[in-house]
């Protein structure tokens, strides 16, 4: 497993690169040094977000004279932690991180964090150049609640992609990435070497994470997993099937051994060490696998669109933000920590190190983080184009993260031989009443 130190010893080297953005406040007069003497608790999800932020933190505290305590923990350990403070409504920590895709009802319904219109319109408080209307669409409406409480900040619009294994595709002839889904399954058929170790495919297994992959494969087929109107169900028809049946001979019989216990972390260790040819997930992975310190295929991985499914081309987004608890006795303080954490300049270094990408429009027409970035034009032209096909990967309800371990339990049962029908009937039967429940 590619460990943390090391991520953020590739990001930290990624960062060594002369700045390409103005820096935060260098040009404002705005006071970075009103909040000085304070200290805020910062709690993230692991991600490579994070770890950018953590190699630079010292130049907030310098700008700012705040002391910042920073953790950082997998997300599977996070989302409890968080939800678990928050209803208690004693947090420990002044910034969080929170999963829009999964948490945005769990704390409108709590209203657990505080709204930012006031301090967003606060000239005192915000810096004139952080340019609220810079941030994408999608980004601002996934932080904005019905009632139009602000109560997060968009950190990163991730998208999936899928990468590939250039020298692995070339051994068996294959000039370039699959362009339908149809083809992917050829072609994992044709790139898996059990002999010499190497899967076809490599993607999440393990209940809850492998539903996100699960929906991308879904949305190829123009279906989601709920009702336009939130109210029905859409897990057990049959392009729900045919989709779990996909997702069975794809990872069981073209993954490696023990994908029905895999995550992300385990897949990206997979994919990096040379032992898979493809792999579909969050673009915000993207960076240690061209690190030569930490990856064997930093040389040879490619990037490209997710294929086209049979009835439409799309992928699947996810929205992730930072907020403030509504119970955070250092708002102010927490809120220039929001602004640093957002800022252009910010963004700007999570798109050039491919460490994400960002939900700030401006930072995409930098010509100089292009070509200042390790990543090649491919990666650039993939993130372009993945945009354009983003759709919501997950229901927006409440009880997301019970849907996805539900649902997860019947995928991965898939992978243990189960038949794909009687599981998606099982737990479609089995999440039935949590819906309804929240829908009263």
């Amino acid at each position: 497993m590619i460990r943390r130190r090391h991520l953020l010893q590739a990001s930290a080297g990624l960062l060594a690169a002369p700045a390409l953005v103005e820096k935060v406040g260098a040009q404002t007069a705005f006071d970075w040094k009103q909040f000085k003497g304070s200290k805020i608790e910062v709690n993230f999800a692991k991600s490579p977000r994070p770890d950018i932020l953590a190699a630079h933190q010292k130049e907030f505290e310098e700008m700012t004279g705040i002391k910042v305590g920073f953790e950082q923990v997998p997300e599977q350990q996070q989302r409890p932690k968080v939800a678990l403070e928050l209803s208690a409504g004693r947090p420990s920590f002044d910034v969080v991180n929170i999963a829009l895709h999964v948490q945005k009802k769990l704390i409108e319904k709590g209203k657990w964090m505080a709204d930012l219109r006031p301090m967003l319109k606060d000239p005192k408080l915000t810096t004139p150049d952080y340019d609220y209307a810079d941030f994408s669409g999608p980004g601002v409406r996934a932080a904005t609640g019905a009632d139009g409480t602000v109560h997060s900040i968009a950190l990163n619009q991730d998208l999936f992609i899928l990468f590939y294994n250039k020298a692995l595709f070339a051994e068996k002839g294959l000039s370039g990435p699959p362009k339908t889904y149809a083809e992917m399954m050829e072609y994992a058929a044709k790139l898996t070497d059990k002999a010499k170790g190497v899967a076809g495919f490599v993607g999440r297994g393990v209940k809850n994470a492998n539903v996100v992959l699960y929906d991308t494969f879904l949305l190829g087929w123009d279906q989601e997993t709920l009702s336009k109107d939130g109210k029905t169900l859409l897990t057990d028809t049959p392009a729900a099937i045919e989709v779990a049946q996909y997702y069975q001979k794809l990872l069981r019989d073209y993954g490696p051994a023990g994908v029905v216990g895999f995550n992300w972390n385990e897949s990206q260790t997979t994919f990096s060490q040379g032992r898979a040819a493809m792999w579909l997930d969050g673009v915000g992975f993207s960076a240690p696998l061209i690190d030569k310190k930490v990856s064997k295929v930093a040389d040879t991985t490619g990037f490209a669109v997710v294929p086209r499914g049979p009835k439409a081309h799309n992928t699947s987004t996810f929205v992730d933000a930072i907020a403030i608890p509504a119970a955070s006795k250092n708002k102010g303080a927490a809120w220039l920590y929001v602004q640093w954490a957002t800022s252009k300049a910010m963004m700007g270094e999570y798109l050039r190190t491919g460490s994400g990408t960002p939900p700030r429009a401006s930072v995409y027409g930098v010509k100089a983080i292009q070509d200042a970035a390790v990543f090649p034009k491919e990666w650039f032209d993939t993130v372009n184009a993945s945009l354009k096909l983003a759709r919501s990967g997950l229901p927006e309800i409440v009880s997301v993260t019970e849907f996805r371990d539900t649902l997860g339990v019947g995928l991965t049962n898939t992978l243990t031989g189960a038949d794909p029908a009687g599981e998606l009937k099982k737990a479609t039967e089995a999440f039935k009443p949590i819906l309804a429940k929240e829908l009263v």
